[in-house]
Parts: structure tokens; sequence; C-alpha cells
């Protein structure tokens, strides 16, 4: 039973540390935009200079 008098400290200890980084998260708008980088994995913004470092085959009309 004197385990507790250890353990309740400590989890109260990690529970005020989890509630300072959480609301630090929140006042420093960690938490602002959660959509913007899960897609932008969908939009390919180099694809013009990806097209230019494929060499070039030779049956292929030149990219304009």
């Amino acid at each position: 039973m004197n385990v507790w008098f250890l353990i309740i400290p400590v989890i109260l200890v990690f529970v005020v540390i989890a509630l300072a980084i959480f609301f630090w998260s929140v006042k420093n708008d960690q938490f602002e935009d959660l959509d913007r980088q899960g897609s932008n994995i969908l939009f390919d913004d180099d694809a013009e200079a990806h097209r230019r470092a494929q060499p070039a085959d030779k049956h292929s009309k030149p990219q304009p």
C-alpha cells in the first residue's frame, strides 16, 4: 500500500506536464489547420521539374 504514496504524485506530475504541453500547443496554433498537411501529398507542385529530370525517350514526342 505504501507504493500508492509514490505512484500518485508521479502520475500527477505527468498529468500536469501533459496539460502544460497541450495548452502550449493550443496557444501556439498547432491545431489551427489539421487538414493542410494531410492534403499536401495530393498536390504535386514539382511535376514540371520531375518531368524535365526524366530521360527523353527516342520515340516520344517532345514535351512543350
